[in-house]
């Protein structure tokens, strides 16, 4: 839909304090200017603005994209003609009593007085994409067939499997929420995961991707962290140039997020911030202390292959230092989400609390980003957090 992605494609960054209209408008037209503005999207075009609506969450808790930026892009969208779809599968069941409670939460039907729509076709189609590293056929959500051209527009979060969530990984939204669980438990991996998602960008090519980087959120990300002042938002025509200097502002290296990293090994993302066309000044906007889930793949030692002393000691690392989810029981009620969600059926309610078997549990953290009583966390064992305390000393 929106062209092939380069590594050299230019970022552009723009500072924003707060969300009110005017200065959304304002941070939107500055952000996008120096990248071509919307002129990448003909006049009279059928839009489809892919949101991160992960879950049926207030927009200050700071999980989903703002919708006061949606407003203001799709009052952008209307002075060129264009109709305009906001969208997005959240987590749970894929149907209009569920998403339509999404809607209301996040604030999406602000959205409906600036001209646009929000999607109400809750079928489903099947894609086939031998290009794919990993993914070669798919089932993804129908609405999206109908549009000219998509702007992926993120939330930047922490995230409990990938490290963080931004451009990229908000095209894993493009799956129905019922059988998000059935791809993390086709690709436990997270080398596999991580070419999955951008397999999915791939085949989806959105036109533009932004990021609503002016309250983000650190900590238990996706759902279940805590809000942080980023005071920006990001633009570029890829989404992965666009985590790239994503990865910077929040302090991470390329090797620690895998969806960054499969990207580079593909050519579709540069080596190191240092080689990013950046448009605008980054400096000034560091973020600070930035909570992460975990530093997980420093921790994993795998050897070379072929050493039988150092694949051994690669499972008995990995035992000991690998991160899982863990229950903070005076949190749960037993609702029972994470044990429908849990693609591994690794999770059973018993006396009222969720327990999970770690045998069984494949780490893809599903429970951690769907528990709507935050009681699921990101667990790292004592060895593991010692680790990962000296590498933070050592920045």
């Amino acid at each position: 839909m929106g062209g092939f992605y380069s590594k050299s494609d230019p970022v552009s960054i723009y500072p924003m304090g707060e969300y009110t209209i005017d200065g959304a408008r304002a941070a939107l037209e500055a952000v996008l200017a120096p990248i071509g503005g919307l002129e990448c999207i003909p006049r009279g075009s059928r839009v489809v603005i892919k949101a991160n609506l992960v879950s049926a969450m207030k927009p200050d808790e700071a999980a989903t994209t703002h919708p006061t930026l949606i407003c203001a892009l799709c009052d952008m969208l209307a002075e060129r003609e264009c109709s305009v779809v906001i969208g997005d599968s959240p987590g749970g069941l894929y149907n209009a009593a569920f998403v339509g409670r999404v809607y209301n939460v996040t604030g999406m039907h602000e959205a409906e007085a600036h001209g646009a729509t929000l999607n109400s076709d809750y079928s489903q189609s099947t894609a086939e994409f031998p290009e794919g590293k990993v993914l070669h056929s798919f089932t993804y959500t129908s609405y999206l067939d109908k549009a000219d051209h998509i702007i992926n527009f993120c939330k930047l979060k922490s995230h409990g499997m990938m490290g963080m969530s931004c451009a990229a990984k908000n095209m894993f939204g493009v799956i129905p929420g019922i059988i998000k669980p059935e791809y993390h438990y086709r690709f436990p991996k997270y080398e596999d995961f991580a070419d999955m998602i951008v397999d999915l960008d791939e085949y989806f090519h959105p036109t533009l991707s932004i990021a609503d980087a002016v309250v983000g959120m650190e900590g238990n990300g996706p759902t279940a962290g805590t809000p942080k002042a980023m005071n920006c938002i990001l633009a570029s025509r890829s989404p992965h140039c666009l985590d790239t200097a994503a990865a910077e502002l929040l302090g991470f290296t390329r090797e620690e997020l895998p969806i960054l990293d499969a990207a580079y090994r593909r050519g579709l993302a540069p080596e190191s911030f240092s080689e990013l066309n950046l448009i605008g000044s980054l400096d000034p906007l560091r973020v600070k202390d930035f909570e992460r889930v975990v530093e997980r793949r420093s921790l994993e030692f795998t050897g070379n292959g072929k050493s039988g002393i150092k694949r051994l000691f690669g499972r008995i690392a990995g035992a000991i230092l690998r991160t899982r989810p863990r229950l903070k029981a005076d949190l749960c009620v037993g609702c029972g989400i994470c044990k429908n969600i849990c693609p591994a059926k690794a999770i059973v309610i018993k006396n009222g609390k969720a327990r999970i078997n770690k045998k069984t549990c494949i780490r893809c953290f599903c429970c951690q980003e769907f528990c709507p009583k935050s009681a699921m966390k990101v667990h790292r064992t004592a060895l593991a957090s010692l680790f990962h305390h000296e590498k933070k000393e050592k920045k």
